[in-house]
């Protein structure tokens, strides 16, 4: 008989025939006449039950069947008594596919995240991964509709670059080399390398999505991303997912609309598509999820200007709010408490910023006529800070040549670049979203490295 997925199952109204579902058993009570299984497949949140007379067989078999074990069971489908589910199965025949000993690292208890960290091969099959993970399947489907729907083009730049699109040098070098021999000779000769030249995976497709914008018009990446920043925080990641879209002809006022509606768009996805598994999280990790959700879908954004955040900012801190980095004046970079305070506090709801001092912000971004800040426009998020860092593009052959220089970058690796200033410079903008933030935040998960199924951080490579 053909399996029928459970999530499937549970809409089934076809009384009284037989059906075929198969799973991992998420509980299995005994009362004196029956046994009940609760069976998961991973196509829902919701178990569906199965109801097992014990005298179809071996009481030491059955008894065997534990928390994780995986079985097929055939069955008759009738509607259910028990509070919290509408159909069941009586079992007439099941078939144990593995067995799962005490050991098996998630039993049924309430293990902490920290600890399934370290089984994250296994912590998948949990309820609040499985969430997790369904979310983030449709957040990704969302992103791919919104930018197909709008006209933009799906374009896949490298993983492995040798320019550095930040400008700030925290690459993960790429290199068939010996390093032994580069230890006893001291030197590194990338003529002999596989590319020729010192390479590195990416820390953003922007440069080369520009290059794109430039012929297509509008077109967007989504891949991996890779940061060598030895930071051990809740909100970094050392190998990432980006989605990065660029823009021919935008102006910042259009680029902060695109910023603004997408992110609507995928969190209102999120609240369409993945009700129950938000409503089990809502109930398991984040009472306030769905509400804070629905918030910023019903918000319109706050555009600030930097200098009037600090001035806030500043504010704050003569009424006596304490912040844990201090609030230096002009010209700092803010923190993720200082970004949370101006959406969670002062304003209530999420905050695009604009106009930040160029010294804190990369080469590529437009300058303003004052000659002291860029046009960044980053949105700020409850909960998360940074979700969103965007800025219109200096299109200027001279002006972007110029800041290159100021900087001390290698020129070599951005003539390419430069190009496109060259022949046909167009004005242009566009952003990066970091995924695991965006998942972060509709999931209400406290730690980045549970929304991804293998995390890569600081000292762990595991899997």
């Amino acid at each position: 008989m053909k399996r029928t997925k459970v999530v499937d199952a549970l809409k089934c109204t076809d009384f009284g025939n037989d059906i075929n579902v198969k799973g991992w058993v998420r509980s299995h009570r005994s009362s004196k006449a029956v046994d009940f299984i609760a069976l998961n497949d991973g196509s829902t949140i919701k178990n569906i039950q199965i109801v097992v007379d014990s005298s179809i067989m071996d009481a030491e078999e059955l008894k065997s069947i534990t928390t994780g074990a995986c079985i097929g069971v055939v069955g008759k489908l009738v509607e259910s008594q028990g509070k919290d589910q509408t159909v069941e199965i009586q079992g007439s025949k099941v078939e144990i596919y593995g067995l799962c000993p005490s050991d098996y690292p998630m039993q049924k208890k309430g293990q902490s995240f920290e600890y399934m960290r370290k089984y994250a091969h296994l912590r998948l099959r949990t309820n609040t991964f499985g969430a997790v993970f369904r979310i983030r399947h449709n957040m990704a489907i969302a992103i791919h509709k919104y930018f197909h729907d709008h006209g933009f083009y799906y374009f896949n730049t490298p993983l492995i670059t040798a320019s550095d699109a930040e400008g700030a040098g925290e690459m993960f070098q790429v290199t068939t080399l010996d390093p032994e021999r580069i230890a006893k000779s001291g030197t590194v000769e990338y003529d002999k390398d596989f590319f020729g030249k010192k390479t590195c995976l990416t820390v953003s497709g922007q440069l080369e999505g520009e290059l794109g914008a430039t012929a297509l018009g509008a077109i967007y990446t989504f891949g991996p991303t890779f940061r060598a920043e030895n930071s051990n925080t809740p909100r970094h990641l050392a190998e990432f997912w980006m989605i990065e879209p660029e823009v021919a002809f935008i102006d910042k006022g259009e680029l902060m609309d695109l910023e603004e509606d997408f992110i609507k768009y995928c969190v209102q996805w999120a609240l369409d598509n993945c009700k129950d598994d938000l409503e089990f999280l809502n109930k398991m990790i984040d009472k306030t999820l769905i509400q804070t959700l629905e918030s910023v879908v019903k918000e319109d954004f706050v555009r600030l200007p930097y200098t009037e955040g600090i001035n806030i900012l500043e504010e704050a801190v003569k009424k006596g709010h304490k912040f844990e980095f201090p609030v230096t004046g002009w010209g700092m970079d803010l923190n993720s408490e200082h970004e949370r305070y101006l959406v969670e506090e002062h304003f209530k709801r999420p905050v695009i910023m604009t106009d930040y001092p160029s010294e804190i912000k990369a080469f590529y971004m437009k300058k303003n006529s004052d000659g002291k800040t860029m046009q960044g426009t980053d949105v700020l998020f409850p909960r998360i800070g940074e979700i969103i860092g965007g800025s219109v593009r200096e299109e200027n052959y001279q002006k972007l040549l110029d800041e290159i220089e100021a900087r001390n970058m290698d020129m070599s690796s951005y003539n390419w670049y430069l190009d496109t200033r060259k022949y046909g410079s167009c004005p242009h903008g566009g952003f990066g979203l970091g995924f695991e933030r965006l998942i972060l935040f509709v999931t209400g998960m406290q730690n980045i490295r549970d929304v991804i199924p293998f995390p890569r951080t600081p000292k762990n490579a595991e899997f």
